[in-house]
């Protein structure tokens, strides 16, 4: 049952209808483009996706860059193809579930001119001039001659046309983050000396010439949105100045303004990550574009709070609450903003694991909401659970973790009869009590202070903290159903991916060698001012520790085996960022070094051509690998008869006590046990629907039926 309190009166606005050309948003809450590895490749999770946002409340929710010819090939990466009937008809599944839910569907109409990557079609790209692409140096394009623009214009119109035959509402000309209606305007890309080159008038002719094209060929049936980087911060696009000058030229061609900032090569500052940009961030440059059009205008900077949305809108900023990030954290939060449930908004961390999955792995997923990505394929809702078969058994979840939280709120959800989380310490969070504390990632608290609240709530759920329970007594407790989320700890020898050993000399100087635990929780630090982190992970806690003993005043070095500093924060659009920041704090950076041994005068390592190299330290901080915590369960498991003579029938480990992965992957691996509780082996993930063709005689549709 859906718990309904008071909406605050000053967030009334927020649920305002607003007209956009020929169509009507419901309120002001619009999911903007954003990827997700689905596309025109998983039809039916792409549809599920953004239905279900649809269905939480989002008046308008668009696909991600959808590009309208071969030209435009953007594979390996994922898009929304619109090359031809078959691609339409994928992507109307999409426009049909939306308004199943009187939401409105956009597509993003895209061409990203030299940056074509073409890994699929093996086509030359075209751009205004033939200069290498700064996002992809290796790629020299075709500079366009008059067919060429005559071309994709053309090609743009198609694609206009065809989204609009199978439901799209909203057709968007994107130009933002330096694709090639972009690149004619910008000078750094557009060297032209013709009627396209030069003058700004010259160099917004084709950005103008499609928006009137796209306008007369579906503008009475769609609405028409530009999506514009109004300042590039950088080279690649154009600074305010010009950003404003294009909004005013093509006022009257537009239905709705979709801003952002930053380009393609420097989309960290578009999708900023919380460990360097604040809540709302973007306002400080798309504030200012008001000022410049009379239609109505959605723009971003993961926007969570109410209070700042309405005031955003009050104000005349924004007309529309803009979201990629927020929206996939809780695809329901205009839902509950609405009917005042404002404790149970799971709110955007900023982690930027959604652009890591979409982007690298080619699957959408995300922190705080596990159930990204996963609505068609294995059928989850991020609000619904269904009993479980077996809802007459307790459920012991040992240990307060991110992945024990998460498994026993959906264990409580799926109605067992009773869940008790029992923590060792006396607060809940496990690695995510003391992550946060990292410099820049206090909004990762998020993560525990949701689950906090959501326990709390529910009645079926016990949380006992400051016990630790022995073997013996997790027998004796009078639960049928144990589930062991213990956690993992670095390891303190050193070992690592680099030479799968320990290091020589790590745990005979223990006075000298710490863990992040050893800093992070029980507040110890090095001897002396001279400090070595040897990082062999590659993600942030080795970034975050030199960082911290920097801001105190240690002489820190962080040295690693890898080709780059924090190479999986490239990944979350934070890794230029993070080793500026590294630089500026004074942390002198080493890579390609492998430790080959700890003593008292320091360590010895080698670089990545067997050089030696020695450094003179007076402590050393490992962040080499984890280790699963996992202890308990092999001795309970190692006695199974026990168990029985107990009534105990089940017993299962989630997350880092499986196996050491990044927080987002422990937190599904935590719901994942708690939707599959009730399967025949829940230890055993169980198949999902793969959205793929089929050469098997009888092979069933894949359809949203044949989910089972």
């Amino acid at each position: 049952m859906v718990r309904r309190t008071r909406r605050d009166p000053r967030h009334d606005i927020l649920f305002e209808p607003l007209r956009i050309g020929p169509k009507v948003l419901r309120n002001r809450f619009y999911q903007v483009p954003h990827c997700s590895g689905l596309g025109d490749v998983k039809p039916f999770s792409q549809a599920e996706h953004r239905g279900v946002k649809a269905e939480g409340g989002w008046a308008a929710v668009s696909t991600e860059y959808a590009p309208v010819s071969l030209e435009s090939d953007e594979s390996p990466w994922i898009s929304a193809r619109l090359w031809d009937a078959e691609d339409a008809a994928n992507l109307g599944l999409m426009a049909e579930r939306a308004h199943e839910f009187g939401s409105l569907a956009a597509i993003e109409l895209h061409h990203s001119g030299a940056h074509c990557y073409g890994g699929e079609a093996r086509a030359w790209t075209l751009a205004p001039s033939q200069l290498a692409s700064d996002l992809n140096a290796h790629i020299v394009p075709k500079a366009m001659e008059q067919a060429d623009i005559t071309r994709v214009k053309a090609e743009w119109v198609r694609a206009a046309r065809a989204a609009r035959d199978v439901g799209f509402d909203i057709i968007y000309v994107y130009g933002g983050h330096s694709y090639l209606p972009m690149q004619f305007l910008s000078p750094f890309y557009n060297h032209r000396e013709d009627s396209y080159g030069g003058s700004f008038v010259n160099r917004a002719r084709f950005w103008l010439e499609l928006l009137e094209d796209v306008r007369n060929a579906v503008g009475d049936d769609c609405a028409l949105a530009c999506r514009v980087a109004v300042a590039a911060l950088g080279p690649a696009g154009v600074e305010l100045d010009e950003g404003l000058q294009l909004v005013q030229a093509a006022d009257d061609l537009v239905d709705l303004w979709d801003l952002t900032i930053g380009s393609i090569n420097d989309w960290s500052k578009d999708s900023g990550a919380s460990r360097f940009f604040k809540e709302g961030y973007q306002l400080e440059w798309t504030g200012q574009v008001r000022q410049a059009t009379t239609r109505p205008i959605v723009g971003v900077g993961r926007l969570t709070s109410p209070d700042l949305m309405a005031e955003i809108v009050r104000t005349g900023a924004f007309d529309l609450i803009g979201a990629a990030r927020p929206s996939i954290a809780d695809p329901f939060l205009p839902n509950k903003i609405e009917e005042g449930r404002y404790d149970e908004i799971r709110e955007c961390i900023g982690c930027n694991v959604c652009v890591m999955k979409s982007e690298q792995l080619h699957h959408i997923g995300c922190t705080q909401n596990a159930t990204a990505g996963e609505e068609y394929r294995r059928g989850w809702h991020p609000e619904r659970f269904s009993r479980a078969a077996n809802a007459d058994l307790d459920v012991l979840v040992l240990g307060g973790g991110p992945a024990g939280m998460e498994c026993a709120i959906t264990l409580a959800k799926r109605q067992m009869r009773r869940v008790h989380l029992v923590e060792a310490a006396a607060e809940l969070g496990g690695c995510m009590s003391w992550i946060p504390r990292l410099p820049g990632l206090g909004e990762w608290a998020r993560v525990v202070n949701w689950r906090v609240v959501q326990l709390d709530r529910l009645a079926n759920v016990e949380v006992i903290r400051s016990v630790r329970l022995t073997a013996s007594q997790v027998r004796e407790y009078g639960a049928e159903l144990v589930v062991l989320a213990t956690g993992s700890r670095w390891s303190s020898d050193g070992l690592s991916a680099a030479t799968h050993a320990p290091i020589p000399g790590a745990l005979d100087h223990r006075e000298r060698v710490l863990v992040p635990e050893d800093v992070m929780v029980s507040g110890r630090r090095p001897a002396g001012e001279r400090v070595l982190v040897y990082d062999a992970e590659g993600y942030f806690v080795a970034a975050g520790v030199a960082e911290l003993l920097a801001i105190e005043g240690y002489d820190v070095e962080l040295v690693t085996c890898l080709e780059q500093v924090a190479p999986l924060c490239d990944e979350t659009l934070e890794g230029p960022m993070l080793r500026q920041r590294l630089h500026d704090c004074g942390v002198k950076l080493r890579r390609g070094v492998t430790l080959s041994s700890i003593g008292p005068e320091g360590a010895l390592g080698e670089d990545e051509f067997g050089e030696p190299l020695s450094f003179a330290v007076d402590g050393v901080v490992l962040v080499t690998q984890r280790r699963s915590d996992d202890a308990l369960y092999r001795e309970l498991e190692a006695d199974w008869g026990a168990l029985r003579d107990e009534g105990v029938v089940g017993l299962y480990r989630v997350g880092d006590c499986v196996a050491p992965r990044i927080p987002a992957d422990a937190i599904f691996d935590g719901h994942r046990l708690g939707r599959e509780i009730d399967s025949a082996d829940p230890s055993v993930p169980l198949p999902y629907l793969r959205e793929r063709i089929s050469l098997l005689p009888g092979s069933p549709a894949l359809t949203p039926a044949a989910r089972g």
